[in-house]
């Protein structure tokens, strides 16, 4: 019995004379149907992470496409199946599913890096493509110059720049892109120590961001969490901190596959080992182990140092 004969039947109830019993019973016979309809859409969603994380590409690709057809506006799935696609190396698949994902929301990070490294394994500059994104964006220019610095292309991300006027985020990367050439030029001279004094700044947002955050983490309130963390970084996405505590709302909120790339994401930005290092070890551990990846659960676990 499809959702549509359900339909169907709904509107009979609500047009025809039947009695109670009858209509209260096609009533809880789609909400059954409901259920399960959920329930498939999970247990396949799932079990593709699972099948993606040990390398079965074609089989993650299969329950993916099933999602899809069980909700076809999840971008989520879109997301999952251009990455799948990717590395079955079918970059036809990867960039349409990629490019309808960023339809969808503009504005995430992740989905705008994994349309550039589509594009980058095909050799083939964000340009050719420009007119299928909705590329005058703001926030989708915002992340694509944080995505060329990240890939060191520090020239991509000058012009994106450029783009984007004096945006606190466009000061920021700016002067850490300027840092970033720098050193490159510098590395071979000799390093001057310089002794920082910690200051304390009252007014300083991205200190009140991580004093809510470090509270809501500790009592486990996780809804909140994710919602603090997702805004912090959005505003803040050079702070390795945010990162952690986004990956760490995602990882128990059940999305450990996107807590996955948030997580790996923020090590990047870490600029020595210690303590927010290991917390971010183990959170990689534990989302990796959520989706059957007990290997690279474990290669994080024997990465933590126990001395700090």
């Amino acid at each position: 019995m499809n959702k549509i004969f359900f339909l169907w039947m709904g509107v009979a109830v609500s047009t025809m004379t039947w009695n109670t019993s009858f209509a209260q019973e096609e009533q809880e016979s789609a909400e059954v149907y409901l259920e399960e309809y959920t329930d498939e859409f999970q247990e396949s969603f799932f079990e593709a992470l699972k099948q993606k994380g040990i390398q079965n590409y074609d089989r993650a690709i299969d329950l993916f496409l099933k999602c899809k057809q069980l909700d076809p506006n999840d971008d989520v799935v879109d997301y999952e199946l251009s990455k799948a696609y990717l590395l079955s190396k079918k970059f036809v698949q990867a960039q349409e599913y990629a490019i309808e994902a960023l339809h969808a929301e503009p504005t995430d990070y992740w989905y705008l890096e994994n349309l550039v490294s589509v594009l980058e394994q095909q050799g083939s500059p964000l340009e050719a493509i420009k007119a299928q994104i909705p590329y005058e964006n703001q926030k989708l220019k915002e992340n694509l110059a944080l995505c060329y610095f990240k890939r060191k292309q520090y020239t991509d991300a000058q012009r994106i720049l450029k783009e984007l006027g004096s945006s606190p985020l466009a000061q920021e990367l700016t002067r850490k892109i300027n840092d970033s050439i720098q050193g490159e030029k510098d590395k071979m001279a000799v390093p001057v120590v310089v002794e920082q004094k910690e200051e304390r700044n009252t007014d300083d947002p991205v200190a009140n961001f991580r004093v809510e955050l470090e509270k809501l983490l500790a009592a486990s309130d996780y809804k909140n969490a994710l919602t603090v963390s997702k805004e912090a970084l959005d505003t803040y996405p050079l702070q390795p901190y945010f990162y952690f505590a986004y990956g760490t709302a995602l990882n128990n909120t059940s999305n450990p596959n996107k807590a996955i790339e948030v997580l790996e994401s923020g090590l990047d930005y870490l600029l020595e080992d210690g303590p927010l290092q290991n917390n971010m070890y183990r959170e990689l551990a534990k989302a990796y182990t959520q989706i059957g990846n007990s290997q690279k659960a474990n290669e994080y676990l024997n990465k933590i140092n126990s001395g700090l």
